[in-house]
């Protein structure tokens, strides 16, 4: 499903007293939304880290420093097997 938003960058504006409620500041709440976003499988790895403003390597260590596991599964593992093997011919 595509929302048209794939060239354009979109904004969401959290009213200060939230933000402040949260007692957090702008890039922790980001972080919380990716790991959420992640751990809920609406985005990648790649995808939350950039939420998040992290490297991707930055955002597994913060995943692991909370025992979240990666989404990694038998057709990652394939994927990256394939890709291997690609790399490896040319």
């Amino acid at each position: 499903m595509s929302l048209g938003l794939s060239d354009k960058k979109s904004s969401l504006t959290i009213p200060a007293e939230i933000i402040e409620a949260t007692h957090m500041s702008i890039s922790e709440l980001k972080q919380e939304i990716a790991i959420l976003l992640f751990q809920k499988d609406k985005l990648t790895l790649a995808q939350a880290s950039q939420l998040a403003e992290m490297s991707r390597f930055q955002f597994q260590h913060l995943l692991a420093s909370r025992q979240i596991p990666m989404h990694y599964d038998i057709g990652d593992f394939t994927d990256d097997l394939n890709t291997l093997a690609e790399i490896k011919d040319s």
